[in-house]
């Protein structure tokens, strides 16, 4: 055997192996090697992008808590209001009412008054009538005396 020609041969063995490994192995290893660094480069966006939502996403839900804030205290506010504007009719209607009881109050004791007058007057005539009885020593007939009777009441 000739040390050249073996040589020559695994020279040629040896290109012919990088020839088949660039031609049907590198291709596959490079798009597996591409595909993995492209699936990992969208990760780490995806990463990014889900880092920034969520920073957006705590931006709103903070708005939305302030906001929510200044409606609960609107209402409180409005709550507030109403409850002064009920006190205020409360004390309104029961004014009222204090007032119109106390005027039919005063119709009672009025009605109270005439009624005690017209006793007194009734009693005062009667004892006029006694007393002029006694004085004239003779009984006076109030049936028959009516109209004078009606006058010294009109004048009491």
């Amino acid at each position: 055997m000739n040390i050249n020609f073996t040589l020559f041969a695994q020279a040629m063995a040896f290109a012919i192996f990088i020839w088949f490994t660039v031609r049907f192995v590198w291709p596959p290893l490079l798009r597996a090697i591409e595909d993995r660094q492209k699936t990992i480069a969208d990760g780490l966006a995806a990463g990014e992008r889900g880092k920034h939502e969520m920073e957006l996403a705590s931006h709103r839900s903070a708005d939305l808590v302030r906001e929510a804030k200044q409606r609960a205290a609107d209402i409180i506010a409005q709550a507030e209001k109403r409850a002064t504007e009920i006190v205020d009719e409360a004390k309104a209607a029961a004014r009222d009412e204090g007032d119109r009881i106390l005027v039919g109050a005063k119709a009672e004791v009025e009605q109270e008054v005439f009624r005690a007058r017209e006793t007194l007057r009734q009693n005062v005539a009667d004892l006029a009538v006694a007393g002029a009885s006694k004085i004239l020593r003779r009984e006076v007939d109030a049936k028959a005396h009516a109209d004078l009777l009606a006058s010294i009441k009109a004048e009491l």
